[in-house]
């Protein structure tokens, strides 16, 4: 293979080959990378700024019977620290969420073996009849999947009732590596990379707005996690046209601190800045048709996420007013939504505050900046 082809086709916005994106993996100079990823950035986002967002991550419940091996979060059920969340803590927690500018929630949680599709609907209606303006980014593949086989129903069905009782967007979470032997090795007890896109095809034929993310830096290979992005991608592809899809691609860092993984296998983060720089600029290069690419600086900082401004990602993501999961294995950054700002000013570029849609919003005249206490 030759790099000032590989070039050229990246830059028409060409679908490149797992075997090309390991190629230019392995021999492509990061300058390089960052140059071609920074262009096709300005050519798909051409306002070029940085967009961000402020919204909660709240758990429904931390059960979970998927003994995922990265995950420190999660109890098993009847432990002492198990829980449920209530509508007297939703309620607490979103009006928090709107004094401090939040206009959405993250609704995620475990693989509880008793909550099927019901408590879902009714707790999704219950939030919106309260708080009609709050949108409600909710649950994931694995859970939908997880429903599904409790309800001994179909995902399209439980898609649509989840739809129906206030559901937005659908987040990209259990995506990890779209690769069944890794899969198996670190999260065996959740959905298939199959099943996993399967979900989010049936969600876009329901114009149902996805994003797509990858965890990586632990058991796959460098080819896995391409073949994951060319997965991603199929499934864009076969969107209905006038459906939206993926509407950013988030790749992440796998975060370590007292997991099963680092304990017991050994296994250990060492993806270093540049890994990360050079796989953002790869995200931009092999998803021509996936609009946004979020720089994960929850899980490597603002530094290296700040960099990644200049290698093809054109999103902060969320403040996260509350995030749970990704801190318990050890993620220690933090921002406000003043912080978030000036990191976005320091890197070059203007802030601009959005909503899942990536709908541009006014930064609320009255807003207070949260304590970060969590």
């Amino acid at each position: 293979m030759q790099l000032e082809a590989l070039y050229q086709k990246a830059a028409a916005f060409g679908f490149l080959t797992v075997a090309e994106g390991v190629f230019l993996y392995h021999h492509a100079p990061l300058t390089d990378l960052m140059f071609i990823a920074d262009e096709l950035r300005k050519k798909q986002v051409p306002h070029g700024k940085v967009t961000w967002q402020i919204d909660r991550n709240v758990n429904t419940t931390n059960v979970c019977i998927a003994n995922c091996k990265f995950c420190n979060f999660y109890r098993i059920p009847g432990h002492a620290e198990a829980y449920i969340t209530d509508m007297p803590a939703y309620r607490k927690k979103i009006e928090e969420t709107i004094k401090y500018g939040g206009d959405q929630l993250l609704l995620q949680g475990g693989h509880h073996p008793e909550l099927g599709l019901q408590f879902y609907v009714d707790t999704f209606r219950q939030i919106k009849k309260e708080f009609p303006q709050i949108k409600l980014h909710a649950l994931g593949p694995p859970e939908v999947a997880h429903i599904t086989k409790l309800e001994k129903s179909t995902h399209r069905e439980v898609l649509m009732a989840l739809q129906e009782a206030g559901m937005d967007s659908l987040p990209g979470a259990g995506a990890e590596i779209l690769i069944d032997r890794v899969r198996r090795l670190i999260s065996k007890g959740k959905c298939g990379s199959q099943e996993w896109l399967d979900i989010m095809h049936e969600a876009h034929k329901l114009n149902i707005t996805t994003s797509a993310t990858m965890m990586f830096g632990h058991v796959e290979t460098i080819e896995e996690r391409f073949e994951h992005l060319v997965k991603i991608r199929e499934v864009q592809s076969r969107k209905l046209e006038d459906a939206k899809g993926f509407l950013a691609f988030i790749p992440w860092t796998f975060q370590d601190v007292d997991t099963l993984l680092a304990r017991i296998r050994g296994v250990h983060n060492l993806t270093t800045a540049d890994e990360y720089i050079r796989m953002i600029a790869l995200s931009r290069i092999m998803l021509p048709n996936i609009k946004n690419i979020q720089a994960s600086w929850l899980t490597v900082g603002k530094e290296t996420a700040s960099i990644c401004l200049h290698a093809g990602a054109n999103d902060f993501g969320s403040i996260m007013i509350e995030e749970n999961v990704v801190s318990a294995a050890g993620a220690p950054h933090r921002f406000t939504y003043k912080t978030i700002q000036e990191a976005i000013h320091d890197a070059g570029f203007e802030p601009q505050l959005r909503n899942q849609q990536y709908e541009w919003r006014e930064l609320p005249e009255m807003i207070e900046e949260q304590t970060i206490n969590y």
